[in-house]
Parts: C-alpha cells; structure tokens; sequence
C-alpha cells in the first residue's frame, strides 16, 4: 500500500513541507482552477509536477480530472469535452502521472449537512443528517416536486421551526459546499438551475452516459498506460432528485463489465460506500479488488442503524466499517498481484478525511481534510497495515 496525501494546491492552509513530515511518499491533487471541460496543458502539469517534487514528493494521483456536466448529461458541447478530456490524458501520461481519479455524480460532488459537528471528546466532525437534508430541501430550496412520506415531512418541518437565521444559513452553506466550487457566491437559484438540467435525465439514462463516456476514454488510457478510477456517490444514495450510478457494489461491478479493460477501474472510498447499511467493504475488496486502482480509507457511524440515512464521519478505526478486515482484503489482492507479476501490484491509499482536532481549527482549512485528524488516520492505518504485514494474515 503506497501512502498518499491530498493536497489542494498553493492555496491549501497545509504546506508540502508540513506534508513531507507526515511520511507519506505521494500526492493526490488535481488542477482545481481549471474548469470541468476545459484542457489540462502539459506545461500546466509539469508546473504543478514540479512543485510537488521540489518538496521531495511525488504526484501518485490525480484527483480529481473532472467530468463536465455536459458529459454526464450528454448534451450542449458534450463531444468536444470528451475529446479534450482525451488530450488531457495524454498530457498527464506524457508527464508519467497513471492514476486519474474522477466521479460521476450529477450537480453535488458529496453532500453533508453539519461541516463541524460535535463529538463528545471535543472533537467535530462532518456529519449528514436526513431529517436536516429534507429540511434543506422543502423550506429552505423549495424544490418543485419534492417527494417525501409524511412522516419525514412533519419531522422536517419541525426541525426547521428550531432553526433560527444562523442555523439556516449553516445548513445552506453546508450543503452548497458540495457543489463542485461551490462557495458562498453559489446561490439557492444556481443549485435549482442546475438541478433543472437533469429533469429528463433517469438513473438508466444517466448509467448508459457514464458507460458511454468510458467507452470513449478508456481504450485512450489503456494505450497510454493510465488507470482510470470511478469514485463512488457521496453519500451513495439519491438526492434532490436526482440518479446516482456508483452508489453500490452492483453498480461497480456493471462499471467494469461494460468495459472490459484494466484502465477502466475503481477508487474504493470506504467512507463514502460505508455510509450504506448493506455495504460490504471487505467482501467487495475481494471480488472486485483487481479493479481497484486507488483507495480512500474513512470510516462513517450510521446513525440509524439498519437504515440509509443519517450518519457521522468517525474515527478511522471506529465506524461501521471494520476497517482492520478490508486492510486486509487490500493486501491479499496486493500479494495475488504480485504473484501475477502485476507492475502496479502495490495501491496508493490516502487517509481521506479526518476528525478536527487540537489546533486543526486555527487552519480554516478545505472542510474535512485537517492536518492533525489526517495525520492521526494515517497513523492508524500504518499500523494495522504493519502489524497484518508482520503476522503474515494477508497470505
């Protein structure tokens, strides 16, 4: 397993010199400033490339090479993006960067609702709570056609009678930082505009779009030696109305069956699949691991168990996840690769997300991605991978 750090570029509040004394050897970014659909010059790249390594670090992932919504969509100049979604990919093999990582998911990149909720030890965390969500959407977004059982209706609407301004204008701004650049200058009529888009867009037709578009990038990527990795729904169900396809085991292994290449492959995100009651992590480790080309290990708490819906960002040990159990699924696919003779039998992994801590506050840094909290998962995850290592259980 290579060890790996996202970074957000110069404006990210953690250095790469801070980054260096973590111990990790690689770094997930992406070019953040340019926008879904337009081309990643070479020179843009080796510029970011160079950066990276004058820290002494090298650039393991590319997280994320977006996908236009035109894509997802198909529609308006959805062809040109694809072909300069091609040529940006060859600008990436030419500066020797293999692992790109993207997502499929239409309008919201991840969707939480409290950006800093409380933990009993002092701690916060991200969190998504259901009841605060449909809130969000009848009374603050009042989305037209919203659908909802009674039951969740009245709870809804009983926990927005308890918010005052403030907690109102935290819960929108919670959720409008999924989108992708979201900020405050997103407004309630973007997020409607854009939801508008996909009126005519069904999960089936969204599916057969993303099937379509790696049709068309991956024998692209598989002749320049590049694996292409599909993040999965965050959460991994429907919201706003709107299809999810990458939300299920199911649903990765249609991904893989549709097109049958090693460049066509999964980013395994732990936390963002975990959130789901039937979720295996470890058994689909196990089936599906020869097409995991990067993973994302997070653990979420389900706050109403046996049910989708609300739950927490945890501990990367603690959660729902037996995290322990899927370290070890990934490194008995490692040594089945190795045995194959597989060039990329080892899979970079990053400690995604993390719990704010200590001084992670004084940072205001990128929601989710504090040093200390980070540093701490990855930790934890050194050392289950050390000890298992050692006593030979992923033989």
């Amino acid at each position: 397993m290579i060890e790996t750090w996202r970074w957000f570029g110069p404006p990210d509040t953690i250095s790469l010199d801070e980054i260096v004394q973590t111990g990790v050897a690689g770094i997930v970014t992406a070019l953040h400033h340019i926008p879904p659909g337009e081309l990643w010059s070479r020179a843009t790249i080796a510029k970011r490339k160079a950066e990276i390594e004058a820290a002494g670090l090298t650039w393991s992932v590319v997280e994320s090479l977006p996908v236009s919504e035109d894509i997802k969509r198909q529609s308006g100049p959805w062809r040109a993006h694809l072909e300069t979604y091609r040529q940006s990919l060859q600008h990436l093999a030419g500066e020797g960067i293999e692992t790109i990582c993207y997502n499929f998911m239409p309008v919201l990149d991840w969707t939480r609702t409290s950006l800093d909720w409380p933990l009993p030890n002092g701690a916060r965390t991200m969190r998504f709570d259901w009841t605060d969500f449909v809130a969000f959407d009848l009374h603050i977004l009042e989305r037209p056609g919203a659908a909802y059982d009674a039951e969740l209706r009245e709870a809804a609407a009983a926990r927005f009678a308890t918010l005052d301004d403030a907690g109102r204008a935290a819960l929108q701004n919670a959720i409008i930082c999924g989108l992708p650049g979201g900020s405050a200058r997103t407004t309630l009529e973007d997020l409607r505009t854009q939801i508008a888009l996909y009126a005519d867009v069904s999960a089936d037709r969204l599916r057969s779009n993303h099937h379509a578009f790696v049709e068309a990038v991956a024998p692209e990527a598989e002749r320049l030696g590049l694996r292409l990795c599909c993040h999965p729904d965050d959460p991994p169900f429907p919201l706003l109305g709107l299809p999810r396809v990458m939300s299920t085991e199911a649903d990765y292994a249609a991904l893989v069956a549709a097109v049958d290449l090693p460049a066509n492959g999964i980013t395994l995100c732990s936390g963002s699949l975990g959130a789901r009651s039937d979720a295996d992590l470890p058994g689909m480790m196990s089936r599906l691991g020869r097409h995991v080309h990067f993973l994302h290990l997070r653990n979420t708490t389900r706050d109403t168990p046996g049910v989708e819906g609300s739950f927490h960002e945890s501990g990367h040990l603690q959660g729902d996840t037996d995290m322990v159990r899927l370290i070890e699924a990934i490194l008995a696919e490692e040594v089945r690769r190795r045995m194959e003779g597989r060039a990329d039998h080892a899979i970079p992994y990053r400690p995604d997300h993390g719990l704010h801590m200590l001084d992670d506050a004084r940072r205001n840094g990128q929601p989710g991605y504090p040093l200390v909290g980070r540093l701490a998962g990855l930790s934890e995850i050194r050392g289950v991978v050390r000890t298992l290592g050692r006593t030979g259980a992923a033989a």
